[in-house]
């Protein structure tokens, strides 16, 4: 193990301490709602899969922060830990969101080469983390319009919300992550081939998003979202 890996360990997990500190401090001295820390956890959990592309150059080293959470969210959620990402209502999808960004970089992510396929990855990823985010929020706060897919609730304005967002996150990955400093070995992507897995992903984010049980979408929406971008995104080459 390098000393770049040993950094990136150490900062991986001081940063999930820290937001789930600050997260706690919203809700208890800021007064925020439950649902409003719990994304904000949402959203900075899954932005720092850049931070891993940084921190680290071995896939096998890189996915044990967010392998071991699996771990260690489960034990948050069974007993109700941080009230910022659990509560009773709750379903472990930290638990399903830390399962599936571990299987999608443990599969696609490859620093050394010869060819790396982490944008697909994190183009999955940035479907649940904005995707499912704003969704959730946007839905709760001005979804007026509702509609039942099995035991699942959702509002149309949710929906719409899930896929912009996701389309518009995958759209800037998939343009600007592959041949960066991030991901030196995987295939750029141009404009209109970033454009078309984007909206595809989005779409089969948000059908996904819809018809998954409570909670399971954080599990559901990774990685479908992964397997159609790169669908699109392999049928060009």
């Amino acid at each position: 193990m390098s000393n770049s890996d040993l950094i990136g360990l150490v900062a991986s997990y001081s940063y999930a301490t820290a937001l789930l500190v600050v997260g706690e401090l919203l809700r208890r001295l800021g007064g925020q709602k439950q649902e409003l820390t719990r994304k904000i956890i949402h959203i900075g959990a899954g932005m720092w899969v850049f931070g891993v592309l940084f921190l680290f150059g071995r896939w096998e080293i890189g996915i044990l922060p967010f392998a071991t959470f699996i771990f260690f969210n489960y034990l948050f959620y069974r007993y109700r830990v941080f009230s910022a990402i659990d509560a009773e209502s709750n379903s472990p999808g930290t638990v399903y969101f830390a399962i599936s960004v571990t299987l999608l970089f443990g599969l696609l992510w490859r620093p050394d080469g010869p060819v790396d396929r982490v944008p697909i990855a994190v183009a999955g990823v940035m479907a649940m983390t904005w995707g499912d985010a704003l969704a959730a929020l946007i839905g709760k706060r001005i979804g007026q319009h509702r509609y039942r897919v099995g035991q699942s609730e959702r509002s149309y304005e949710g929906s719409v919300a899930m896929f912009l967002a996701s389309a518009v996150a995958m759209f800037l990955v998939l343009l600007l992550l592959p041949g960066s400093s991030l991901s030196p070995h995987s295939m750029p992507s141009h404009p209109g081939q970033a454009f078309s897995a984007a909206l595809v992903g989005a779409a089969g984010a948000t059908l996904v998003e819809a018809v998954s049980p409570h909670g399971t979408d954080n599990l559901s929406v990774p990685l479908v979202a992964a397997l159609l971008v790169g669908v699109v995104i392999l049928g060009f080459y």
